[in-house]
């Protein structure tokens, strides 16, 4: 992984914690950071030992999205096609690929790009006093890091274009209440919560967990008929896991199971 500070990673009990760590900066991206988080989750990607990622923001900010300073038109005429093919396309994929859990806990405000990402990720946990921001609009731009797809999935035409078109400020209540996110918690119970969360799933049978997300998000593009055929080619494939067949072993045997992922 990259040994860079912009962000922290550890890895205990089978969970990668990544934390954005520009928090003078609200943890906005600059390119140092784009590279510091996308070389986590290819690290999660490869390493057997991580079985689940929590992400985070350090401070009192998840994420502000993309550093504006880095790309400010004074300076020259920015490709911000560029900058989201180069970085927040590839981590996005990531994000949705990786076969294991991928836990969120928005701690503080979440903007733009910062937002969107809290958005992909598997199970998005808030502080109530967590805000979600479609900032793009205050700056002429067009929501990305795959907003303009997950916010009309997630929460509906009509108030994805309300958030996206007047960048007013969400609650993390409300967020949980419209199924942008999973749950609004206690600013002073989120980690506690998030970390607990991260380790079950990551004590889990992650190898059906990560075939269960596959199986969701292709719903979103497939026929019935497609989504029945690809449940059948799952199942297949998970009933002759070493999870399944420990799985039903403590079942029978009235004992707690003991996952590998495998």
């Amino acid at each position: 992984m990259s040994n860079s500070d912009t962000v922290l990673s550890a890895l205990a009990d089978g969970v990668l914690s990544l934390t954005l760590n520009r928090p003078d900066k609200l943890n906005a991206f600059n390119e140092e950071m784009h590279l510091a988080l996308r070389a986590g989750f290819q690290h999660a990607h490869a390493d057997e030992n991580v079985r689940a990622v929590l992400l985070t923001g350090a401070g009192r900010g998840f994420c502000a999205g993309q550093d504006l300073g880095d790309r400010d038109p004074k300076k020259g005429v920015p490709d911000l096609g560029q900058t989201i093919e180069t970085f927040y396309n590839p981590l996005l994929r990531l994000i949705r690929s990786l076969e294991k859990p991928v836990i969120c806990a928005v701690n503080g405000v979440a903007a733009g790009a910062g937002a969107n990402i809290a958005f992909a990720c598997d199970i998005t946990l808030a502080a109530r006093s967590a805000r979600f921001i479609q900032a793009f609009a205050k700056i002429g731009l067009v929501p990305d890091s795959g907003g303009t797809w997950s916010l009309p999935r997630l929460i509906g035409e009509a108030r994805a274009k309300a958030l996206a078109l007047t960048a007013e400020p969400l609650d993390a209540d409300t967020a949980a209440d419209w199924g942008l996110i999973w749950r609004a918690v206690d600013d002073d119970t989120l980690m506690e919560e998030a970390n607990a969360l991260a380790k079950r799933l990551a004590a889990g049978p992650t190898k059906g967990l990560g075939m269960t997300k596959r199986a969701i998000q292709a719903a979103a593009t497939n026929s019935l008929d497609q989504q029945l055929d690809l449940e059948r080619d799952l199942q297949r494939e998970a009933g002759r896991s070493a999870d399944y067949a420990e799985g039903v072993s403590a079942f029978l045997e009235k004992r707690k199971a003991e996952f590998k992922g495998r």
